[in-house]
């Protein structure tokens, strides 16, 4: 996997400031039972690092103690993580917001056939990737048999009351391009899931967030050996909207890796961009969550993912 990092780092991306610390994204680990084309953290079912008990108490320490409403919960996939229910249970004690993001797939898991209920037990919001309603395109990216065993997944997930209207259980769904192309318009895009999902399989949900595939990690390094990285980065940049730097995800979000380091997004943890520029990593034990609005965010060419065109960030679009 060729590091993306030296043909990111020289950048004209403007400077971002940040505000107020409203999410805490935690990254469990890169162990997954899938191994998708546009993902970014290369995590598969060969990945061992994975978060200990430790840090994750240090995640709940950290959370309680900050003015963040919000644990956003993802990896791999972070069910994978021993102590992913803990801090589910923590956080959700604790009152704070609790997002998992889900395969759909590890639901269907011999030793996940709980997990379902024990979400919808936490009133745990669900974000779950479902890039296409066709399966030939799902399969395409994310592996054979990847579509069917979604659809059972988000069968699951209707019949315990997510995504319907009333339940209070928010089960929201994300799309990416297959490939170096920018999403479609998310407000059309979400008309026409809705519409096929439910004529063609009775599966309904809340809201569909389009994401751009961010030019790092294995989606980066297929476009390289594919000769293509020039041109994205290219499309990313014509594509660039200055209106969209006040709602990207990096002014209001920390993003933990499972080591407990701190970064200002999850792309930047995978890139290895600190939230300290060029001195020593902060570990988020040693973090001051007052100490961060106002920073300077880290940025590199592959921020411009997050401002083009509809704008992009771990709420779908910005506009």
């Amino acid at each position: 996997m060729r590091r993306m990092l030296p043909l990111l780092e020289e950048t004209d991306f403007p400077a971002v400031k940040r505000a107020g610390l409203r999410t805490v994204q935690v990254n469990l680990g890169y162990r997954c039972n899938q191994s998708c084309l546009h993902c970014h953290v290369n995590a598969g079912p060969n990945r061992k690092e994975q978060m200990t008990r430790d840090t994750a108490e240090t995640v709940l320490r950290f959370l309680t103690g900050s003015p963040a409403d919000t644990l956003d919960i993802t990896g791999g996939a972070p069910e994978l993580n021993p102590w992913f229910r803990h801090l589910v249970e923590g956080a959700r004690k604790a009152g704070r917001h609790v997002i998992d993001r889900c395969n759909l797939t590890i639901l269907e898991e011999p030793d996940q056939t709980d997990l379902a209920a024990f979400l919808a037990g936490h009133r745990v919001e669900i974000i779950a990737s479902l890039p296409c309603y066709l399966e030939e395109n799902v399969d395409a990216q994310r592996g054979s048999g990847v579509f069917r065993a979604s659809l059972k997944g988000l069968r699951r997930l209707n019949d315990l009351g997510y995504g319907k209207p009333g339940s209070g259980l928010a089960l929201n769904l994300v799309y990416n391009p297959v490939g170096p192309t920018l999403p479609p318009a998310q407000c059309g895009l979400e008309t026409d899931y809705a519409r096929e999902l439910d004529v063609r399989y009775g599966i309904v949900f809340n809201r569909l967030y389009s994401l751009a595939n961010m030019p790092i990690a294995r989606f980066g390094s297929t476009l390289v050996s594919k000769g293509g990285f020039r041109d994205y980065m290219n499309l990313l940049h014509q594509a660039h909207r200055k209106e969209n730097l006040g709602d990207v995800m990096c002014r209001t979000l920390i993003s933990i890796d499972y080591q407990g380091y701190v970064y200002d997004c999850d792309f930047n943890q995978m890139l290895g961009l600190n939230v300290n520029g060029a001195g020593r990593p902060v570990h988020l034990g040693d973090l001051d969550a007052r100490s961060l609005e106002g920073r300077v965010v880290r940025v590199a060419d592959h921020c411009y993912g997050c401002t083009a065109g509809q704008g992009s960030s771990c709420g779908g679009a910005l506009n």
